[in-house]
């Protein structure tokens, strides 16, 4: 009983998050992105996502590196 719970509201989930992007999207483009692939802007956004991108994968990997050593630190410290 309670998967399906589980389940149905999930579903519910997905349908309400599908109908408001359905809902919001213009009937004859975006134009947005029309403005910015004209000015040529497009691509100094994509630079910019890239970059946050590159920069949150590379601070997890540091993160990571850091609990593995304190993990492993701690390891040799008990035994």
């Amino acid at each position: 009983m309670n998967s399906h719970k589980k389940i149905f509201t999930a579903l519910l989930f997905l349908f309400l998050f599908v109908s408001a992007s359905i809902a919001q999207t213009p009937a004859n483009g975006v134009e947005m992105d029309d403005a910015l692939h004209a000015n040529g802007k497009i691509y100094v956004v994509v630079i910019v996502l890239a970059l946050v991108f590159v920069g949150i994968i590379a601070y997890l990997v540091s993160i990571d590196r850091k609990v593995s050593k304190i993990e492993k630190e701690m390891r040799e410290k008990k035994g």
